[in-house]
C-alpha cells in the first residue's frame, strides 16, 4: 500500500512539474516576439528595475531624514528592507538553480540580452520592483502614489518576458517576494528597530 502510494505521489509530483513547466513556456512563447529588442519602452522598463529602486530607496532615506525627528538617523531599517530582498531573491537562486528559459529553449525564446547568463528563478528585476512598489506603498498609504509604483513594478515583471529573460513563474515568484520582504521588513523594523531607538 505505501509503495503504491509513494508510487502515485511521484507521478502526480512528476506530471504536476511537466505540466507547470509546460505551461510556463508555452506562456512565454506567446507574449515573446521575435525580436523584442526592437520595443524601447519595454527595454525601459527593465533597464530602469536598478536605477529606481536605489534612487527611491535614497530618495525614502532623505525624505524620512529631515521630515520627522522620530526615523532620523534610522537609516539601517532602509538599507536592511533592501538587503532583505536581495539575499533572499539570490537565495532561491542558488537553490533552484533554474537555467534561463532562452538557454533551455533556443528555438523558441527569442532573448533581448543572452548575455544575462545567471540563474532564472525567481526574477530579481521584478522581486527588487514590486519590494519597492510595496515598500512606498506601505510608507505613504496615498492610492496617487501606490497604483503608479506598481504600475511600474508590472511593466518592470512583464518587460522580463517580452524580453524573453525568464519564465512566467520566474516573474510571479520575483512579485511574491518583493512584496513578501517589504512587509516582513517593517515588521522587523516594528520588533527590533523601533524598540531599540525606545531603551
Amino acid at each position: 500500500m505505501c509503495r503504491a502510494c509513494l508510487f502515485f505521489s511521484f507521478v502526480f509530483a512528476f506530471s504536476f512539474n511537466t505540466w507547470s513547466q509546460n505551461a510556463d513556456i508555452n506562456i512565454l512563447h506567446n507574449i515573446n516576439p521575435v525580436n523584442p529588442g526592437a520595443s524601447f519602452f519595454w527595454k525601459a522598463s527593465t533597464n530602469s528595475a536598478y536605477p529606481l529602486t536605489f534612487g527611491i530607496q535614497g530618495g525614502l532615506i532623505v525624505y524620512d531624514y529631515f521630515h520627522s525627528d522620530s526615523t532620523r538617523g534610522r537609516i539601517l531599517p532602509h538599507i536592511a528592507g533592501k538587503l532583505l530582498v536581495l539575499v533572499i531573491t539570490e537565495g532561491i537562486k542558488v537553490t533552484v538553480n533554474r537555467t534561463r528559459p532562452y538557454i533551455r529553449y533556443p528555438a523558441l525564446v527569442h532573448p533581448y540580452d543572452a548575455g544575462e547568463t545567471g540563474l532564472s528563478f525567481p526574477s530579481a528585476h521584478t522581486s527588487l520592483a514590486f519590494n519597492t512598489a510595496a515598500t512606498v506603498s506601505i510608507r505613504f498609504h496615498k492610492w496617487y502614489i501606490t497604483a503608479p509604483a506598481y504600475a511600474w513594478a508590472g511593466c518592470v515583471g512583464y518587460s522580463r518576458l517580452y524580453l524573453g529573460e525568464h519564465y512566467p513563474s520566474d516573474v510571479l515568484a520575483g512579485a511574491v517576494i518583493g512584496v513578501g520582504s517589504a512587509y516582513l521588513a517593517r515588521w522587523l523594523d516594528k520588533k527590533l528597530f523601533r524598540k531599540k531607538q525606545s531603551l
